[in-house]
């Protein structure tokens, strides 16, 4: 016979009580925020949250702001990305521009394949 309830592993402080959905959903956020990310300046996994949005490297102490329960969030991603290209001279146009012809030269490259293949 099977199991009829699931483990409930983080959220099993909880009991039974505040609901299904409600224990899930902060089960995932507990996971997130207990979990060690990569560090961005010695890429060790290490980086532990010290409070909400402040997060530690404990190899480096390399301290910075990240989300309440994630380090880097989408925001933060998107927004490394534009610093990147204001430093590097490549605006957004040009981006897709190079964007674009990476896709045409890939697809030609499939297409080359499959006529030496035949």
């Amino acid at each position: 016979m099977s199991k009829r309830t699931s483990k409930t592993g983080i959220t099993a402080r909880f009991g039974a009580r505040y609901g299904v959905s409600v224990r899930s959903n902060a089960g995932k956020v507990l996971r997130k925020k207990n979990k060690k990310y990569t560090c961005p300046v010695c890429h060790y996994q290490k980086v532990t949250r010290v409070s909400a949005g402040i997060w530690s490297c404990g190899k480096c102490d390399h301290t910075f702001a990240g989300g309440a329960w994630e380090p880097f969030t989408r925001a933060s991603d998107a927004n490394h990305r534009i610093a990147r290209r204001a430093v590097s001279g490549a605006t957004s146009a040009d981006m897709a521009y190079i964007a674009s012809q990476a896709a045409l030269e890939y697809e030609r490259s499939l297409a080359e394949a499959e006529d030496e293949e035949e």
